[in-house]
């Protein structure tokens, strides 16, 4: 049983736990920060891929989350796994917009629709769960909250994987692709274009302008953020020259924009 929970995390039933039933926190901070998870390249970890058992079901992880889509009942889960392991080797955060899928290769991004109220977050897939045959998706405390399900314990959603792959190409649940931002090699054409750091590609445009500005205050540079498909872009610069890029690139990289990459635009 403890090999299980090493592979499958916190939302599978074991006996580690201090807690017997799951709460929400008995003193949550007094702001969370519940900002979306910012989708980018993340290599699947081959651990992850391998099939399992749960309750005496086996699962088979899927390959790839790119196009999967898919409507379902989501639930939550809080205070009794916080601090432990989820599936992917990592710390679960409550407050962190994270979630877990029982056959989504890990890990993933995707985007959460309530059906009931309309609102949407962004979530990072990093565990493995809910082992209920009639449930979709495990939210985090955070995510629940923002996405208004809190007090109901379950919330009809709709799941939409974000897979961005190597080059960052992204696409939406099963949505066409969206190719990323033209990066120029030719001297003649570098010449003719603005240099520019592109940090993340997001449909919510608020949280996109929450970014931009928060960005340009913290490094005096302009950002903007040019819409394609559905997409905003958020495009700090132009910059003066490569080696303004090129530190300004690593200190967003150091900051978690890990799929942040320098483009030439018009």
């Amino acid at each position: 049983m403890f090999s299980l929970v090493l592979l499958v995390a916190s939302c599978a039933p074991t006996g580690r736990y201090h807690q017997r039933h799951d709460s929400a926190p008995s003193s949550p901070p007094p702001s969370i920060e519940m900002h979306d998870a910012v989708p980018g390249f993340e290599p699947y970890a081959p651990a992850n891929l391998r099939p399992y058992q749960v309750r005496g079901i086996n699962y088979t992880p899927m390959s790839t989350g790119k196009g999967y889509s898919a409507t379902g009942i989501a639930s939550w889960y809080g205070q009794k796994f916080h601090g432990h392991l989820t599936s992917n080797g990592e710390i679960y955060d409550m407050y962190a917009m994270t979630a877990a899928h029982k056959t989504l290769p890990l890990p993933s991004f995707a985007r959460i629709t309530n059906l009931a109220n309309g609102n949407q977050i962004v979530v990072r897939v990093n565990d493995r769960g809910p082992f209920h045959p009639e449930r979709l998706v495990d939210l985090s405390y955070a995510a629940a909250l923002k996405l208004g399900m809190l007090s109901t314990g379950v919330a009809k959603v709709k799941l939409d994987v974000i897979h961005v792959d190597e080059k960052g190409q992204m696409t939406v649940g099963n949505g066409p692709a969206i190719a990323p931002a033209t990066i120029v090699s030719s001297e003649q054409d570098v010449r003719n274009k603005k240099l520019f750091i592109q940090v993340v590609a997001l449909q919510d445009k608020n949280k996109i302008e929450q970014l931009g500005t928060g960005l340009t205050a913290l490094y005096q540079v302009p950002f903007h953020s040019p819409y394609e498909n559905g997409i905003y872009r958020l495009q700090l610069g132009p910059l003066s020259d490569e080696n303004v890029a090129g530190t300004l690139l690593k200190e967003l990289q150091a900051k978690g924009y890990r799929s942040a990459y320098k483009i030439y635009s018009p």
